[in-house]
């Protein structure tokens, strides 16, 4: 475990203890392609990225993060939508929204270098790793 990564647990847990009740609290969330979250590690620095070739379901889930491991607990639901590497643009994928989706056929409609971005429907859930760059 990094230095970095026992800092951002210290400050996300003395974060969490300052929220006044006027607040309302954020459930920290990620990304997962089956069982593997995406980001590389759950820190400020992390990084998100897929190969074209990946396969398995996408979803967004709450997380338990402690300072050796982090867990899935519960999927919630989300929007995908692709960011085209050439102009930049930001399309829907789809209307509808998702608590699982094949990744398959979200990289179907991306390159290399597009990024898949990951809108929560729910500001009880924070995401702060939201963007999947395409290798």
């Amino acid at each position: 475990m990094t230095i970095a990564r026992h800092l951002f647990a210290l400050l996300m847990a003395s974060l969490w203890g300052t929220i006044s009740l006027a607040q309302t609290p954020h459930a920290c969330s990620a990304a997962f392609v089956g069982d593997k979250m995406v980001v590389d590690q759950y820190t400020p620095e992390g990084k998100c990225t897929l190969a074209t070739s990946a396969t398995g379901e996408l979803t967004v889930q709450t997380v338990e993060l402690s300072a050796t491991s982090s867990r899935a607990v519960e999927p919630i639901d989300f929007k995908v939508a692709i960011r085209d590497k050439a102009t930049g643009t930001l399309r829907l994928f789809a209307d509808k929204s998702f608590r699982r989706v094949p990744v398959q056929q979200v990289l179907a409609q991306c390159t290399k270098g597009d990024r898949i971005v990951l809108l929560t429907l729910d500001a009880r859930y924070a995401l702060p790793h939201n963007e999947i760059f395409i290798r």
